[in-house]
């Protein structure tokens, strides 16, 4: 039979372009069904909008044509600050410090802006043949059968192709209609995020301030500006989020503290409800789930972009490989070996970030002593210091190829 495309992606946010580069890079033909309009969000203004880049996925973009396009417009992550906080009393000192120096490779990580991200995912995947972007269409419909998957568009065409992919987030449409169900919980929190510029600069420091209520995330970008990922009770997010920027700042402000001067609003004010959100199997008969179709986790370590890329490096590796040796990529055998690279990862660390999200979002005297004094001990020892350094970097595991910056 011929197909449309040999791997049929849905889902165009940052995932979907990865994949569609990593496997096109491979020889593969693929078409990404994108159900926003590309031009516009391209070029988009600064929105506030921003993205944790570990080193590791810092590699995966560089070896699939994307870094070169935006290594000048990135923040490079030098430090990362963890401390106790109360709104008002600022944050205390710190008991968790990890500094880029302590390894070899270069800077944790770096924050890029979404926009520029996607306007560079754009503009690869359009000099590569052998990609077609379907911006702005939707799927209806998908069917699977020993020759195939096929998927209908609302505005009606059917596309087939030997594997499809979802890529289409966690209320992700693909896996529904395959019948996977997922398992997960909400934290009765709502992350508020935004930019702010300050009077005094950041020095490229990742602040993380645990409040009773949540994490409030400090995130260095270019310039006097950081992006805020600020986690409330699902009641105070949805009050502040009704406020007006000037008591929006004001409700912001003894939260962040002084150490940065004085502070402003810089970017769009959005809200994302949080809950951890696993899909009960990362795979089917000619399907693949990637990033937060197949989990989702709480940003309080900003893992899920690049819980994602390692996805993309895995299922591209898999993929390519299989179809080097003339299996059939689509074949549950072939699939299976993605699931088993990426599930037990995933799932240990997104029960890692849910159990860190519930020791730390509470004024418990014990648990706030017992806490600290063990993440006092990790920062006294520099073994283990440099172990989790290097685990921020994503530079520890079982490392697909382009996450250690090779070719597959």
């Amino acid at each position: 039979m011929k197909h449309d495309a040999d791997i049929l992606i849905v889902g165009g946010g940052l995932n979907g372009p990865a994949l569609a580069l990593a496997l096109a890079g491979g020889g593969l033909r693929v078409t990404v069904v994108d159900a926003r309009p590309a031009p516009a969000r391209a070029e988009a203004g600064f929105d506030g909008r921003a993205y944790s880049l570990a080193l590791a996925s810092k590699r995966l973009l560089s070896v699939i044509g994307v870094w070169p396009q935006i290594a000048d417009k990135v923040q490079p992550i030098l430090e990362i600050k963890a401390s106790d906080g109360h709104a008002g009393a600022g944050a205390a000192p710190f008991f968790l410090h990890f500094d880029h120096a302590e390894i070899e490779e270069g800077p944790m990580g770096f924050m890029a802006e979404d926009r520029h991200l996607y306007a560079a995912f754009l503009a690869a995947m359009e000099a590569v043949p052998n990609i077609t972007l379907l911006s702005g269409e939707t799927v209806t419909a998908q069917s699977i059968d020993a020759s195939g998957a096929s998927v209908t568009l609302a505005s009606g065409p059917v596309l087939t192709a030997r594997l499809l992919v979802g890529c289409d987030g966690r209320a992700s449409g693909t896996a529904q209609r395959a019948g996977i169900s997922r398992s997960g919980w909400g934290y009765g929190q709502t992350a508020l995020v935004t930019a702010v510029t300050h009077a005094l600069p950041h020095h490229g420091i990742a602040h993380q301030f645990f409040m009773p209520q949540g994490p409030l995330a400090i995130l260095p970008l270019p310039g006097n500006r950081s992006s805020i990922v600020w986690s409330e009770t699902d009641a105070r997010a949805a009050q502040i989020s009704a406020l007006n920027d000037a008591d929006y700042l004001n409700a912001l402000r003894p939260r962040f503290g002084d150490f940065l001067g004085e502070i402003a609003l810089a970017g769009t004010r959005f809200t994302y409800p949080l809950n951890l959100t696993l899909a009960n199997s990362f795979v089917a008969p000619r399907l693949a789930l990637v990033g937060d179709a197949a989990h989702g986790v709480h940003p309080i370590a900003g893992q899920g972009l690049n819980l994602g890329l390692r996805d993309v490096g895995a299922l591209a590796q898999v993929v390519i490989e299989a179809a080097r040796r003339g299996e059939d990529i689509g074949a549950v055998d072939v699939l299976e070996r993605y699931q088993q690279w990426r599930r037990f990862d995933t799932t240990t660390l997104a029960l890692g970030m849910d159990g860190v999200n519930r020791l730390f979002s509470n004024d418990n005297p014990l648990l706030r002593l017992g806490r600290d004094l063990g993440m006092g001990a990790v920062n006294a020892l520099p073994g283990l210091r440099r172990r989790f350094i290097r685990t921020a970097a994503g530079l520890e595991g079982d490392l697909p190829r382009l996450l250690q910056g090779k070719q597959i």
